[in-house]
């Protein structure tokens, strides 16, 4: 069957399209024919060798771990019926998606909801339940600001949809004016590029209550900066390279309640009950994932490095 190995850890060259024996369903496992591969920026890092959390692989490998497609073969104790299905879930191991077909363990299977597409079903598996997760704990109220930033990328354009959802007031921080109107599409009320120096002075008169910050570094520290005393600020990421990391006393002096990184670790908990709900939620026309490019298997490097270069919208998929 056709893949893609990474032949090594570097750059995107290192992705290279090849031939692997199809899997074989083990006992409580079965095999899933790909249809939609999500790629997310962790796998980028791995394949440069740089590991946010998860030991790296050994190399050559098979990366990607969330896949949507339908059930070929089931191993044993696995129910028949299973067979055919429309499914969304991780891989075994957590890599070998990015295939024509890849294993799964049967406890690991969503079911896709009648009129909703493998692509939608792919792109909110981690990004419907890590949104979910983060909206849950930040108690959104209706009225507030609430500034989400990278909010034309695939968890900031959930979290802009959510939050208008909740009543509240959305600021969408994105770069360059292709971003910001797909921001502004999804409904927030002002959006401000925050490549320009002084992106912060334009919500002088509307002060967020509510920061997502999933940027971090000068962008991260400026929005912590510009949150109204008694706020919250949510970390969920550091896409610049460094997360925001505001001292206890600085927030304490202003009232501001930190939900720090480590919230990430706690939502694996509850992790399935929230795809689901993500997926239902799509199914009924109330939350859509913003997927803003494709790209056949064979071109898994092109996808990695329009993601590594910020040129992307929403979420990146692979469709073998």
């Amino acid at each position: 069957m056709r893949v893609v190995w990474a032949s090594g850890f570097g750059g995107p060259e290192v992705l290279v399209a090849g031939r692997a024996e199809a899997p074989v369903a083990g006992p409580g496992q079965v095999v899933v024919a790909v249809e939609a591969v999500s790629i997310t920026f962790v796998e980028t890092q791995i394949r440069r060798g740089e590991s946010p959390g998860p030991p790296l692989p050994e190399v050559p490998y098979v990366p990607g771990n969330a896949i949507a497609g339908r059930v070929m073969a089931t191993g044993e104790g696995v129910a028949p019926a299973w067979r055919g299905k429309r499914v969304v879930t991780e891989t075994v191991d957590d890599s070998g998606g990015y295939a024509e077909q890849a294993p799964a363990a049967v406890e690991d299977l969503l079911s896709v909801p009648d009129g909703l597409g493998l692509p939608e079903a792919a792109a909110l598996l981690h990004d419907g339940s890590t949104a979910l997760g983060l909206f849950d704990n930040a108690s959104i109220q209706a009225g507030e600001w609430v500034l989400v930033e990278a909010a034309a990328g695939g968890l900031g354009s959930l979290l802009v949809q959510l939050a208008r959802a909740a009543g509240a007031r959305v600021i969408g921080a994105a770069r360059g004016k292709r971003k910001l109107d797909v921001v502004s599409g999804l409904g927030a009320e002002v959006v401000v590029d925050y490549s320009e120096p002084d992106w912060t002075e334009r919500l002088r008169d509307t002060p967020p209550t509510l920061v997502f910050d999933g940027v971090g570094g000068a962008i991260g520290r400026a929005a912590f900066d510009c949150l109204a005393p008694g706020g919250r600020f949510s970390i969920h990421g550091a896409a610049s390279g460094a997360i925001t990391a505001p001292g206890d006393g600085e927030a304490q002096r202003r009232g501001v309640t930190v939900l720090g990184l480590d919230q990430l670790f706690t939502l694996r908990t509850g992790m399935r009950d929230r795809v689901q709900r993500a997926l239902a939620e799509a199914a009924a026309g109330r939350l859509t994932p913003t997927i803003g490019q494709t790209y056949p298997l064979e071109q898994a490097a092109e996808a990695h490095a329009a993601i590594e270069s910020r040129a992307v919208i929403g979420k990146t998929l692979l469709l073998p």
